[in-house]
């Protein structure tokens, strides 16, 4: 496999540093003064530190007992780590954060939880019933030297082993939740049931949907037509607990380090499933800055929603008499003062926090002596999601923290590319650093009037005939407005016409926005319906591997290794 050059290594280190220096004095500069005067924290999750800002990306394993969530993390380490325990039983009682570490070792919960140079300070909330059961592992594998994983206690089915939980199960899901760059929730293909406890566990991990990915494990057990109807009861159930109108991605496998596959009718499609996903966990690290960003921007718009909400209830309460009473109302009626707000400032109806879980912690407080609200604190923060975000992220490609692909230099002409690898265009739009930019402009529903999207379009500095042109192809569905695909595939557009690169009159089949294809045939990806005739052909999963494995951290991990020489024998075109 190809392996980063020391050079190019280093580059992007300093790089990295530099921009997570920069998003720590941003955040304790200009958001953290707001927390602090509306008591974020105690309604919400407590400030963030240095080295929660300063932390790699973590991987958050949630499923119910024995789905394989210590098996999975076994597979990716290729090796036994510490604490682990495996085995057909509800085994793994605790949460276990698995760390990079020279040498391998366990740190008790309270002593990790007052360590500066670990994320985990915060978790002392919770108090010494949760202490007691979690604890930090570390490990020389070469993944954890870029990743950290955090193994969960199965959850169980029935209410007793609920009650004799010393903790708040579903709060800590929530905080780990909110701090995780990916979430895999595992299923047995064995056994799809999904208990009260799961059930609140995954509706704590609401909004927080871009990162949930669901993995059917141990599928090499059971035959194509046995799979075919586990994975259609799997999204039925999913289809009652997730409250999304997306579909969440299901990757289909079997993790373990136990031999190969054991089903060659699903052998080629279980392969596949696992490379998909191999990728994803390879390209965390790389967009790790940009996804630090995309949270920080987040953290940013609830905090500025916080504090209008505190500085209006103090306005609605009386100087003298009949306090008590007219709080009780207004808490009675927080929906009717959240739409109020939400009125008065024009504030999307998304940006406003959970009712219940909100009305319940204001009950603890009293509404005379919330803040007023800060004018220039909250300018301050204005500036920060419209102007230092975007300028921040603006630097990414810029200092060479992104390296161009062929597609980028040149994305109408892909003949020049390998043949053999089928890359549709519109997948090479960088989404992850464009979503964070999207969400500084208040989209409404999901979409952003042309009046918003002005701003970032005229900033590429193309004349207005131009930008025209580029707003007509973008607007897929002719709605007037641009959704996030919309407005990732206009900014790539801009961006390839400052390049020199002449703008089509119709925008080819393969820059169209996946969620904009319905009912596309096949053969409108034709090679002959391109541009220049692109020539375009399924990928093999020999190449998929290369892929997956190029640039990545898996310096002497054999993972992929051993999924490219289990397929040899497999045709897989």
């Amino acid at each position: 496999m190809k392996k980063l050059n020391v050079s190019e290594n280093k580059e992007q280190e300093r790089i990295y540093t530099s921009s997570i220096d920069a998003l720590k004095s941003l955040y304790s500069s200009k958001i953290k003064p707001l927390e602090q005067s509306t008591k974020y924290g105690d309604f919400f999750s407590p400030s963030l530190s240095d080295s929660d800002i300063e932390a790699k990306p973590m991987v958050l394993l949630l499923g119910q007992y024995s789905t394989g969530k210590t098996t999975f993390i076994q597979y990716l380490v290729e090796r036994d780590f510490p604490g682990q325990n495996i085995g057909p039983e509800p085994t793994t009682d605790r949460f276990n954060a698995l760390m990079y570490g020279n040498e391998d070792r366990i740190i008790p919960g309270n002593t990790a939880c007052v360590q500066e140079d670990k994320p985990f300070k915060a978790l002392s909330r919770f108090g010494t019933g949760f202490m007691n059961k979690f604890q930090c592992s570390q490990c020389n594998a070469p993944i954890l030297e870029k990743l950290t994983f955090i193994d969960t206690p199965g959850v169980l089915s029935g209410e007793k082993q609920r009650i004799g939980r010393a903790y708040d199960f579903p709060a800590i899901v929530s905080w780990f939740a909110e701090r995780s760059d990916m979430i895999l929730l595992l299923f047995d293909a064995h056994k799809l049931d999904i208990s009260d406890e799961f059930k609140s566990a995954i509706e704590c991990l609401k909004g927080h949907d871009d990162k949930i990915k669901i993995v059917l494990n141990k599928a090499d057990k059971i035959s194509a037509q046995q799979l075919l109807r586990v994975y259609g009861a799997l999204m039925w159930s999913l289809g009652k607990v997730v409250k999304t109108p997306e579909v969440m991605r299901v990757y289909l496998g079997s993790f373990w380090s136990g031999g190969p596959l054991q089903n060659p009718e699903t052998e080629s499609l279980l392969h596949s499933e696992m490379v998909d996903l191999m990728k994803e966990l390879l390209v965390l690290p790389k967009n790790a800055a940009i996804r630090k960003v995309n949270d920080l921007v987040k953290r940013a718009r609830s905090a500025k929603v916080h504090a209008i909400i505190l500085s209006h209830l103090r306005n609605e309460m009386p100087s003298v008499f009949g306090k008590d009473s007219k709080q009780k109302e207004l808490i009675d009626n927080l929906d009717k003062e959240f739409y109020k707000i939400q009125r008065m400032y024009n504030l999307p109806p998304s940006d406003f926090p959970d009712l219940q879980r909100y009305r319940e912690q204001l009950k603890l407080y009293d509404f005379s002596k919330f803040p007023k609200i800060n004018t220039r604190m909250l300018q301050t923060l204005d500036e920060v999601l419209s102007v230092d975000f975007p300028t921040l992220l603006q630097k990414f490609p810029l200092d060479g923290s992104h390296v161009p692909t062929q597609y980028e230099l040149n994305p109408f002409a892909i003949d020049e590319v390998d043949e053999n690898i089928r890359w549709t265009l519109f997948e090479y739009i960088d989404k992850n650093s464009l979503s964070a930019i999207f969400a500084t402009l208040n989209p409404i529903d999901g979409k952003i009037s042309g009046a918003a999207a002005k701003g970032p379009l005229q900033q590429s500095g193309l004349q207005n005939d131009i930008l025209a042109k580029i707003w007509r192809l973008s607007d897929v569905d002719k709605d007037g407005k641009l959704d996030l695909d919309e407005f990732c595939l206009a900014i790539h557009l801009t961006q390839c016409r400052a390049k020199g690169i002449e703008i089509p009159d119709i925008l080819p089949p393969t820059l169209i926005p996946h969620s904009k294809r319905g009912g596309m045939l096949e053969s409108d990806f034709n090679p002959s319906k391109t541009i220049e005739g692109a020539k375009m052909k399924r990928p093999s999963s020999k190449n998929l591997l290369k892929k997956s494995g190029e640039k990545s951290f898996f310096k002497k991990n054999n993972t992929i290794d051993n999924l490219k020489s289990s397929t040899s024998s497999t045709d897989m075109n």
